[in-house]
């Protein structure tokens, strides 16, 4: 296994539809910019509460990617 240098993004996905959909949309728009991702971690989870529902998550992710050579 080679060694790697790391740079850290953070980034909020949010989503309706739950927390795993919140992260899918968070990675899924980072990996427009950023190159290199390689993994993530869940900082934060909240939410929304409208009337007695749950109606929005937010996800905060800090994002690894690689840094080139």
């Amino acid at each position: 296994m080679e060694d790697h240098v790391y740079r850290l993004s953070e980034v909020v996905g949010t989503s309706s539809e739950g927390i795993d959909q919140a992260i899918r949309n968070a990675v899924a728009r980072a990996n427009q910019t950023l190159r290199n991702l390689d993994w993530f971690q869940v900082s934060e989870i909240r939410g929304v509460i409208s009337g007695d529902e749950v109606t929005q998550c937010q996800v905060t992710l800090k994002l690894g990617f690689r840094l080139e050579e």
